[in-house]
């Protein structure tokens, strides 16, 4: 069986772990996971929810229709697109005037851009098109998926690691602060936010994803929805 070949641009490194660790609990075939962004030759493009809006926009002003049209990513079987949900209560200005003014110019849509959760969904749809504006797409290719965990990949985690929590896991994908949760355990069960404390616990997150994540996260169900047929 061949190794499929995936590109993920991403808010961080933290992130990459958590999605790298849900692709392994449900795709069948062995992959290699290329981090385009943040990407460390590229520093100028920083990280976080700014880095994936300059990777896109870079991506824009190459004016292909779709990701697949573009040569660097033609050998790509699946591109995966990552923003946490909050990212919809940002600003422009929250990465300085010259991105607010920038988003000015190029007629971006506006942020912030949350509605109320839940549900997560009502979020959710609109950063879809957001996505879509900051690439200069009309519609997303037929390899291209987005990963949009509610409000955050850490949701994902805690819902693997902390499923006994009833209270927590009932409005899981409406916590605005899962890392801060996370990072706030006693010692035996604390996850700083760092790649390799989440690294330590990617395996957990793996085993639970058929059981508490997708039982907790809808938005983990739709990622694994869109990203398996986009492979079939």
């Amino acid at each position: 069986m061949s190794e499929l070949r995936i590109g993920l641009v991403a808010e961080g490194p933290t992130d990459v772990v958590v999605i790298e660790a849900a692709l392994r609990a449900f795709l069948e075939q062995p992959f290699v996971l290329t981090q385009l962004q943040p990407e460390p030759s590229q520093p100028q493009m920083g990280s976080g929810w700014g880095g994936v809006l300059k990777w896109c926009q870079a991506f824009r002003q190459a004016g292909y229709a779709a990701l697949e049209d573009d040569p660097k990513l033609e050998g790509f079987d699946l591109l995966i697109l990552h923003l946490d949900a909050d990212v919809a209560g940002k600003s422009y200005a929250d990465y300085g005037p010259a991105v607010a003014q920038m988003a000015v110019d190029r007629g971006l849509p506006p942020m912030p851009i949350a509605q109320p959760c839940p549900p997560p969904s009502a979020t959710v749809a609109p950063i879809h098109d957001l996505l879509r504006a900051w690439l200069g797409v009309a519609m997303l290719g037929p390899k291209t998926v987005v990963c949009i965990p509610s409000k955050a990949t850490e949701a994902w985690l805690a819902a693997a690691l902390l499923s006994n929590e009833q209270d927590l896991m009932t409005e899981i994908e409406c916590e605005m602060n899962i890392a801060g949760i996370l990072a706030g355990l006693p010692k035996a069960q604390r996850v700083r936010k760092s790649p390799r404390e989440y690294s330590a616990r990617a395996a957990a997150l793996t085993f639970a994803w058929e059981g508490s994540v997708k039982q907790h996260c809808s938005q983990a169900r739709d990622f694994e929805v869109r990203a398996v047929k986009a492979i079939t």
